[in-house]
């Protein structure tokens, strides 16, 4: 399954990129976000591993990030593996006019198991989550807002 968001940010790009590279500002935009641990590479760059844990619903999700490119500060490319699904996420980060940031976020996700149900049935439910947490992170880079305190 493969979709695109896009979501215009009123900030610079470089401080869009300074905010959302960021681990400890993961919590205040994505939901159910509790904890990341580095594992290989060179943290942020190309190559590298990490382990990224959400709390959805009642179940605990690990993840596995491993980013594919790294054009500072135009592009951010990754990969993130979890039991059943395996997720390509590419993002572009274009500069607007008035010192605006256009996000653009194309996802394909592949799934196999039990989740290959989910995402024949549910697809609705993964472009949700995706254009959620890209306007909760234009919320709190802009105003501040966390979603800690929804």
């Amino acid at each position: 399954m493969k979709f695109s968001h896009q979501i215009l940010i009123d900030l610079p790009r470089e401080e869009v990129i300074n905010k959302m590279e960021d681990p400890a500002n993961y919590k205040h935009w994505q939901r159910g976000f509790i904890s990341y641990k580095h594992l290989s590479g060179l943290q942020g760059e190309e190559g590298s591993r990490s382990i990224l844990k959400y709390q959805m619903g009642k179940r605990e999700i690990s993840m596995v990030e491993t980013i594919l490119k790294r054009v500072y500060p135009k592009k951010f490319h990754a990969t993130y593996e979890a039991p059943g699904v395996f997720n390509i996420q590419k993002n572009y980060f274009e500069e607007e006019p008035e010192n605006k940031t256009m996000w653009i976020a194309d996802s394909e996700f592949q799934f196999s198991g039990f989740m290959k149900l989910i995402g024949t049935f549910m697809p609705g439910s993964f472009k949700k989550q995706s254009l959620q947490f890209m306007q909760d992170f234009k919320s709190f880079a802009e105003e501040g807002k966390s979603v800690l305190h929804n």
